[in-house]
Parts: C-alpha cells; structure tokens; sequence
C-alpha cells in the first residue's frame, strides 16, 4: 500500500539503487564487506562466497528500477475499474492482486527488461574489470587499452546481436502476457 514505512523504504532504496554508479558501489562494497570487515574475498572464483559482490554489484541498480517500476505499475493497475469489479465480483485479494493486477503490471517490467540487457552487458564489463573476473567484458576492456580493433569491433556487434535477440524475445512473450495481443496468420 501507499504511504507505509515498507512503501517510503522501497522509494528510498529505489532511489538510491539507480542514483547509485555501478563502479563506485562495487569499490565501496569491497572496502566495506572485504577490506573492513573481512567477510567476503575481493577477487577469486573458487566458491559462491565470490559471487556475492559483483552480483549484488551488478544487480543492486537495476532491482531498484524494476521496484521503481512495479511498484507504479501496480498502483496503476489497483486503481482500474476491471479491479473494481473482480473486488465487487468478491474474488479472493490474492486472486485480484495475482491473476489480475500483476498480470497486467509486468508489462511495463518486462519491457525494461529487454532493455535492461545492454545495461547488464554493459555493466558486467565494468564489474568484471573491478573484481577481476575473466569474462567477455574484461576482455573487451582490455582490448580497448590495448587499441585491439577486430575484438572491439566483435565486441559490439556481439552486444548488438544479444540486444536486438533480448527485445525480440520480449515482444514475443507479449503474446502470453497481453490477452489484447494476438499473433495474425496471414490474410
């Protein structure tokens, strides 16, 4: 609901989550959770404890948006009249809120999300690079120092290939989840 402590925390940490640079909130997570306190390894591939800071690093910012993004998109959704009636029609509230309120606010999630993998891509190369990670981002970082044309090059139409496969996929489960959508068969 609106107005809540849960509601005013969830705008703050959204806010937070996407004012936030990648590469500043993967530094301060290290000297934080690894320099500081000693808990987490800094670099290293040798169990999940490893995993947790370029994941939480990559993930933090866009699962502030997508809050961002759910949290209106459903308040949106509860204020329409199809919701009315399934209340008035006496449904169950977790029938309302999952079968009719959340069906219709992942639209707007889900069209983020084919857009979200340039961010991702984009940002694995940046979180690779500080947790030295070998992956395609760090190399293609370091074919950039290295003024390795043909990978850059490679590069970015790898990237644009993914891009363009990612917001195709999404377009597609549109089909599934807008009943307004439909695929035609030829006239």
């Amino acid at each position: 609901s609106r107005h809540t402590l849960i509601d005013h925390l969830n705008r703050l940490w959204a806010l937070l989550g996407a004012s936030l640079p990648g590469f500043w909130l993967g530094l301060m997570l290290i000297y934080f959770f690894a320099v500081r306190l000693g808990l987490l390894p800094v670099m290293g591939r040798g169990s999940l404890r490893h995993l947790v800071l370029p994941a939480v690093t990559l993930g933090f910012g866009m699962a502030a948006v997508y809050a961002r993004i759910l949290r209106a998109s459903m308040l949106e959704a509860l204020g329409q009249e199809y919701i009315r009636v399934a209340r008035a029609k006496g449904l169950k509230e977790k029938w309302v809120i999952g079968r009719h309120a959340l069906k219709n606010a992942l639209l707007p999630a889900v069209t983020l999300l084919g857009m979200s993998f340039g961010h991702l891509l984009g940002g694995a190369a940046i979180v690779e690079t500080i947790f030295a990670w070998p992956g395609v981002g760090k190399f293609a970082v370091d074919s950039i120092f290295n003024r390795d044309y043909p990978v850059i090059q490679g590069y970015a139409l790898f990237m644009a290939v993914v891009f363009v496969l990612a917001n195709l996929m999404v377009d597609l489960s549109y089909v599934s989840l807008d009943p307004r959508i439909r695929l035609e068969r030829g006239k």
